[in-house]
C-alpha cells in the first residue's frame, strides 16, 4: 500500500472533531485510507452502497447507538442524506455523556451536495478533508521505473497507476469514465444522457487548460447556455474538473477575468482523447497543456490549507500559470515549461512586475534545481512540490 500523506492529518482531525468528512473522487483510494486509519480505532464500517448495510440503518439511531463511543466509518455518504439529523442528535448526546470527539468518518465522491447536507445539519461538529488521487510525493521512493512519467499518463487514481501495463491502466479507465457516465452521475441529479455528457467531457478534455468560454461549448454541444454550465457545475462538484479562478487586482490593467478549464486528473484526459501510451501523448496537440494540468494539480494538492491556486492574465501578454496565494498575503508564481532548458516568457517577467510575488519558480521535467535569473528559480515538479508540503508545518 502506498502512504496517503493524509492519514496523519485525517489522524489528528478525528481526534479533534466529533466527524470528519472525507471528500474526494471514487476510487481515490477514500475506502482504503479510511480503514487503514480506522484499524487503529476499532472501527466499525458500513458500505452505504450495500442493501444489506443500508438495511442495518433503517432505524439509524438505534442501530448506531448500540456503536456508542465506537468509530463509525460510513462509505458513500451522499446516498443516505436522511442520516444526517439522526448524526446531529448521536453527536450532541456524545458530547453530554463525554464522548466527544472521533464518532463518525463519513466518505463521500461528490463535494457539493454533501457540504449542503452536512453544513445543514452538523454546523460544528464536522471537519472536512479533501482526498485527491495519488501526487508526485505519494510515489517517490516506489520501486517503480520513471514514476513520475508513469503518473502523468496514467494519472493517480490508484487502480490506473498501479497496473500491470499502459494497455491495463487505459481499460481501468475508460471503464471507470464509462461507469461514471452510465451509472454515478445520474445519482447527483438530473438524468443525463451519457453520450451528451461524454461528448462534453471529451470537448473539455480538447480544450484543456484553455479559458471556459460556456456559450461556445453550449454551441459546439448543440444545448444551450444554462445547460452547458450546469454540466461544467456538475463535472466541477464530482471533483473530476477544475475551474481555475483568474487573479483580480486593481492595478490599472485590463484583466482577463474567465476562468481556466482543467480535467483534473492527467490519466482520465488521456484516456477520453484515446491516448494510451508515452509516445503517442508526446505527440499528441494536447501533450503542453496535459502537463501543464499535471503540474497545478500536484502543486495544489501539495500546498498546505489555506494556499489558493489562480492563474494571472492581462490583454497585453502578461501571464503567471499558477499563481499561489497564501493567507497572509504572499504570492509565488509558477510557469510550466515542457522543455529541459526551460526559459520564462516575457509575458512571466511582465507579470511578475505587476505583483511583486515572494517566488517565481519554473517547473520543468528535469532533475536539476537551478537559478535562471535574478529572481527565478528553474526546479524539478517533485521539488517544488515538496518545498509546499514542507511550509505545513514551516509558515
Amino acid at each position: 500500500m502506498i502512504e496517503r500523506r493524509l492519514a496523519s492529518e485525517l489522524d489528528r482531525r478525528l481526534e479533534q472533531v466529533p466527524a470528519v468528512a472525507l471528500l474526494g473522487p471514487r476510487q481515490a483510494g477514500k475506502t482504503t485510507l479510511a480503514l487503514a486509519v480506522g484499524q487503529a480505532h476499532g472501527a466499525l464500517y458500513i458500505d452505504l452502497e450495500s442493501e444489506r448495510d443500508r438495511a442495518k440503518l433503517s432505524e439509524p439511531e438505534l442501530y448506531l447507538a448500540d456503536h456508542f463511543g465506537r468509530l463509525v466509518i460510513l462509505d458513500e455518504i451522499h446516498r443516505a442524506p436522511d442520516l444526517f439529523p439522526s448524526l446531529r442528535g448521536l453527536i450532541d448526546r456524545a458530547r453530554r455523556e463525554g464522548h466527544r470527539n472521533g464518532l463518525y468518518l463519513l466518505l463521500g465522491s461528490a463535494s457539493l451536495d454533501l457540504l449542503k447536507q452536512s453544513g445543514e445539519t452538523l454546523a460544528g461538529r464536522i471537519s472536512y478533508l479533501g482526498l485527491s488521487p495519488f501526487s508526485v510525493l505519494e510515489i517517490r521512493g516506489q520501486p517503480i521505473e520513471r514514476p513520475i512519467e508513469r503518473l502523468w499518463l496514467r494519472g493517480g487514481f490508484p487502480e490506473s497507476f498501479l497496473a500491470a501495463d499502459d494497455a491495463q491502466s487505459l481499460r481501468w479507465r475508460e471503464d471507470f469514465i464509462r461507469t461514471y457516465l452510465e451509472r454515478d452521475i445520474p445519482q447527483f441529479g438530473p438524468r443525463i444522457a451519457a453520450e451528451t455528457l461524454r461528448r462534453f467531457w471529451t470537448m473539455l478534455a480538447h480544450h484543456q487548460g484553455g479559458l471556459l468560454n460556456v456559450a461556445q461549448l453550449a454551441r459546439n454541444l448543440g444545448v444551450d447556455g444554462k445547460t452547458a454550465a450546469r454540466y461544467i457545475d456538475l463535472l466541477s462538484d464530482l471533483l473530476l474538473v477544475r475551474r481555475l479562478p483568474a487573479w483580480h487586482t486593481n492595478l490599472g490593467k485590463r484583466l482577463v477575468k474567465s476562468p481556466k478549464v482543467y480535467v483534473r486528473d492527467s490519466g482520465l484526459l488521456h484516456a477520453l482523447l484515446a491516448i494510451g501510451d508515452k509516445d503517442t501523448l508526446l505527440s499528441h496537440p494536447v501533450v503542453g497543456a496535459s502537463w501543464e494540468g499535471f503540474v497545478i494539480e500536484n502543486l495544489l494538492a501539495s500546498a498546505p490549507r489555506g494556499v489558493q491556486g489562480y492563474f494571472y492574465r492581462t490583454s497585453g501578454g502578461a501571464e503567471i500559470d499558477l499563481l499561489l496565494a497564501w493567507p497572509d498575503g504572499r504570492l509565488w508564481a509558477v510557469e510550466v515549461k515542457r522543455s529541459l532548458t526551460p526559459r520564462p516568457e516575457r509575458g512571466f517577467h511582465a507579470a511578475c512586475a505587476d505583483l511583486g510575488p515572494e517566488r517565481r519558480f519554473v517547473v520543468y521535467p528535469g532533475r536539476e534545481t537551478y537559478p535562471i535569473a535574478a529572481e527565478t528559480t528553474a526546479v524539478p515538479l517533485e521539488e517544488l512540490a515538496r518545498r509546499l508540503g514542507q511550509q505545513v508545518n514551516h509558515p
